[in-house]
């Protein structure tokens, strides 16, 4: 099959061309109320968006970042106090911890999941620990039972980057963001629920966080002019805040679509034995519990023999691809300070040198699917 025209890796103008006379009107209202910074907007899709991931507040922020920075300060993360997270993550995970100068001391990853492996928390936890970061990464909820009961029995709060995962289920059809002490999501133009532009929100259960959060996002003030706590500008823009409460609306059917063409995905990849060539297909860890999103599938990654060559392949083939994350975070070179070294987080590793993101996204054709099926095979012959 030759393909007729490149594969994108990400074509919003499906997404929004569908949508396009929604969210024009939508952006025409808040023109017309001029109420561009917080206001009746940002509070709607706080209430949906609460009602949606299971919990009793949400707090709509500038950014999924800020978000994750925010809620380290309202759990009182500072100086000398350290973070325990995942090596195998986008680099604002452990961003935000360093940015308040407490210490990331990592973990390695669940190899099936690339999601933390709960079994090395117990271990990483010292009296300095101040809270558990845990990520819901590429769409899949983490296994947040055991981390959970370690955490309850170390008296140590746990915060949810679910930032790739909202809507995501987990056992019992709990939501990404819902499970621990406070949960953060983002909005980036790329996401499953995205903005026109930056975007976040925190969710929790718990109301003295929440109001905490609140005055953290308007520089620590509850009133004008009185400022009890030291926060900043994290503000959630009405007009981001109007485009969501219209895409909040698809999201379910997004995230099905997306669960088709991962699905499809493995139909094509399986007929042409691509499994038999020591490509790895991504887990599906929740899938029989009855979950109606066991997996969102923010990203469809693959692992394969020669990645790089595999992606400089497609690549002329006019497919794009990317890499999630060529370079774990404690190999980064600005922790490079913490002392961490190569083969201290082998399965981190060894999922930044083999990892493939295909492309998925609502839209995406069968016809597609099956250039770059095709294409993977040429790449690996028989």
């Amino acid at each position: 099959m030759k393909i007729a025209v490149p594969v994108p890796f990400l074509d919003l103008k499906i997404q929004h061309q569908a949508i396009q006379e929604e969210l024009l009107s939508a952006i025409s209202k808040v023109i017309e109320s001029q109420i561009f910074i917080l206001g009746p907007f940002v509070e709607k899709i706080e209430r949906r968006l609460a009602a949606y991931c299971g919990t009793d507040f949400a707090i709509g922020l500038s950014s999924g970042t800020d978000a994750l920075l925010v809620s380290l300060t309202a759990l009182g993360v500072g100086p000398r106090d350290e973070v325990i997270t995942t090596a195998y993550s986008f680099f604002a995970t452990a961003g935000a911890i360093a940015r308040l100068h407490a210490k990331p001391v990592f973990v390695d990853i669940d190899r099936a999941t690339y999601n933390l492996n709960p079994n090395g928390i117990e271990k990483a936890i010292t009296p300095a620990t101040k809270a558990i970061l845990v990520v819901h990464l590429f769409g899949q909820c983490a296994e947040m039972n055991p981390i959970l009961k370690v955490a309850e029995q170390a008296r140590i709060p746990v915060i949810e980057d679910a930032a790739q995962a909202v809507g995501a289920e987990y056992q019992g059809g709990r939501r990404a963001g819902s499970m621990g002490t406070i949960g953060c999501l983002s909005f980036f133009p790329t996401k499953n629920l995205s903005a026109m532009g930056d975007g976040g929100m925190v969710v929790t259960n718990d109301p003295k966080l929440a109001e905490k959060v609140r005055m953290l996002r308007v520089h620590g003030a509850k009133t004008k002019g009185e400022h009890l706590l030291i926060g900043g500008n994290f503000r959630l823009d009405a007009l981001q805040a109007a485009i969501l409460d219209v895409k909040l609306n698809y999201l379910d059917n997004w995230i099905r679509e997306r669960g088709e063409i991962a699905r499809s995905y493995r139909e094509l990849f399986e007929k042409a034995n691509l499994d038999q060539k020591g490509i790895i297909f991504p887990e599906e860890r929740y899938s029989e519990q009855g979950l109606s999103h066991p997996h969102t599938y923010h990203q469809f990654v693959i692992r394969v023999p020669r990645r790089d060559d595999l992606k400089n392949f497609l690549k002329e083939k006019g497919i794009e691809t990317a890499i999630y994350y060529p370079l774990p975070i404690h190999l980064q070179p600005c922790f490079a300070f913490l002392g961490y070294r190569r083969g201290g987080f082998p399965e981190s590793e060894r999922a930044a040198q083999e990892s493939l993101a295909l492309p998925i996204y609502p839209g995406l054709g069968r016809i597609q699917q099956e250039a770059i099926m095709e294409a993977i095979a040429e790449f690996y012959p028989s």
